[in-house]
C-alpha cells in the first residue's frame, strides 16, 4: 500500500491492480490524504490542487462506501480550506447537480450520498464563504429529502445540520423551512432519520417556526 501513499492519486499503480482491490487502494489513499494534507506544503498544495481537485471530484461517481465518502468530502473540503478557492462554487454546483438527478436506482444512490456529504463537508469548513450559495443549495437538499429513501433522509439531515452549524446566525432565514420538513421526520421508521431529525432541529430552528415573531 505504500504506492498509495502520495499527494496525488497514483493513477498507474491503480489501473495495475484488479478491480476487486481499486476500492481499498482509493480508501488507503484518502486515509493517507487525511493525514498529510493538513501538515502538507501550501505551495505544494496549491501546485497539484486542479489534478487533486479532479480526482477527488471523480471518485464522487464511483459509487463510494460510507467510509470511503466521509474521507472523500473531508479531504475535498480540506483542499479548498488550505489551498486556493477559485472553483469551490463551480465543484459544490457539480455536487448540487448530482443531488438534482432524478435517478433514484439502488446503483446510483452511493453517488448522490457522496455529492449529499461533500456539502455537508464544505459549509461545516468554510461556513459564510459559502453563503451566497445558501439558498439554492438549502432549496435543493429539502426537494430531495421528500423523495429519498431511509439512508439518503439520513445522510442529508446529517448535511443540513453542518450547513446550519457552518453558516450559524446567517442560516436563520431557513431555519422555518428546515424544521418543516426535519419535524415530519420524527416519527420516520428508521431509528438514523430520527436521530438525525434531532441533530438538525436546535431550539433555534423550534424557535423561528413557533413564535416568528421573536426570530
Amino acid at each position: 500500500m505504500e504506492l498509495a501513499h502520495s499527494l496525488l492519486l497514483n493513477e498507474e499503480a491503480l489501473a495495475q491492480i484488479t478491480e476487486a482491490k481499486r476500492p481499498v487502494f482509493i480508501f488507503e489513499w484518502l486515509r493517507f490524504l487525511d493525514k498529510v494534507l493538513v501538515a502538507a506544503n501550501k505551495t505544494d498544495v496549491k501546485e497539484k490542487q486542479k489534478k487533486l481537485v479532479e480526482q477527488l471530484t471523480g471518485l464522487i461517481s464511483s459509487s463510494p462506501g460510507p467510509p470511503t465518502r466521509k474521507l472523500l468530502a473531508k479531504n475535498l473540503a480540506a483542499l479548498y480550506s488550505i489551498g486556493d478557492t477559485f472553483t469551490v462554487f463551480q465543484t459544490l454546483e457539480k455536487c448540487n447537480d448530482i443531488i438534482r438527478n432524478k435517478d433514484d436506482t439502488a446503483a446510483y444512490l452511493p453517488t448522490k450520498l457522496a455529492a449529499v456529504t461533500c456539502v455537508g463537508a464544505f459549509y461545516e469548513k468554510m461556513g459564510r464563504m459559502l453563503g451566497s450559495a445558501f439558498p439554492e443549495t438549502v432549496n435543493n437538499l429539502l426537494k430531495s429529502l421528500k423523495s429519498a429513501e431511509s439512508q439518503g433522509r439520513s445522510e442529508i439531515l446529517m448535511s443540513l445540520q453542518k450547513v446550519l452549524n457552518g453558516l450559524g446566525g446567517a442560516a436563520a432565514s431557513s431555519h422555518r423551512d428546515i424544521y418543516k420538513n426535519a419535524r415530519s421526520l420524527l416519527t420516520d421508521r428508521s431509528m438514523a432519520v430520527r436521530c438525525a431529525v434531532a441533530k438538525v432541529s436546535p431550539q433555534p430552528i423550534y424557535n423561528a417556526a413557533h413564535y416568528p415573531a421573536c426570530s
